[in-house]
């Protein structure tokens, strides 16, 4: 990987608002590029919740890009994500699985709480973008970075979206549940019928990555 994308910004929700909305962001009206999601595994280990999930998005091509790489343009991205509920951290890192030697992208973010208030989340995002294919490398990886921060941006207002529609009403009710999601017992309800699920869902691709 050699090309760094990094950023840091100020959401302002609190922490277990910002998680809370996470799992709930799919669907909205900015990232209609986000075709399917399913959880593949879940499970608590520490008080941490794991979870892994598959994502299956639109990949439109540039008309120079479609000469080089015919065939589907729909990607598949996997997406692991470890929940502390104690210390309110919520770690994503994503990576396509689908046209690596193209351009291969994964991104890792951390939610935290932010500054001494503790009102808000700071959420630190890196990425990293490289291509293998040959006297292509550096245009398809110039190419990847601009799309990349141009759907940063559509996934930033998808979650602000999100996050208007679940706390807008009453933000303290809201945090409550929000909280209770994170309990113990909510914990293993949520894995254990995640593991069910993931078992009659888990894809052979997967399997083989």
């Amino acid at each position: 990987m050699v090309k760094l994308f990094d950023s840091s910004s100020v959401i302002k929700y609190t922490w277990d608002q910002v998680s809370c909305a996470l799992w709930q962001k799919y669907p909205n009206p900015h990232s209609k590029h986000v075709l399917t999601e399913d959880v593949l595994s879940r499970e608590v280990r520490e008080g941490k919740l794991y979870t892994k999930r598959l994502l299956t998005k639109t990949n439109r091509m540039p008309r120079w890009g479609e000469r080089i790489v015919p065939g589907p343009r729909n990607v598949c991205i996997v997406e692991e994500t470890v929940v502390d509920p104690d210390n309110k951290t919520f770690i994503t890192y994503t990576r396509n699985i689908a046209m690596r030697r193209f351009l291969a992208l994964e991104e890792k973010c951390v939610y935290s709480m932010a500054g001494e208030s503790k009102k808000w989340t700071e959420c630190d995002r890196k990425a990293w973008l490289c291509s293998s294919l040959f006297g292509f490398s550096r245009p398809i990886t110039a190419f990847g970075c601009e799309r990349y921060k141009n759907n940063l941006k559509r996934a930033t207002k998808g979650l602000e979206f999100t996050l208007e529609r679940l706390f807008q009403t009453d933000p303290v009710a809201e945090n409550a549940a929000c909280q209770q999601v994170y309990s113990k017992d909510k914990f293993r309800d949520t894995a254990r019928k995640a593991t069910e699920i993931a078992k009659a869902k888990t894809s052979p691709l997967l399997q083989t990555n």
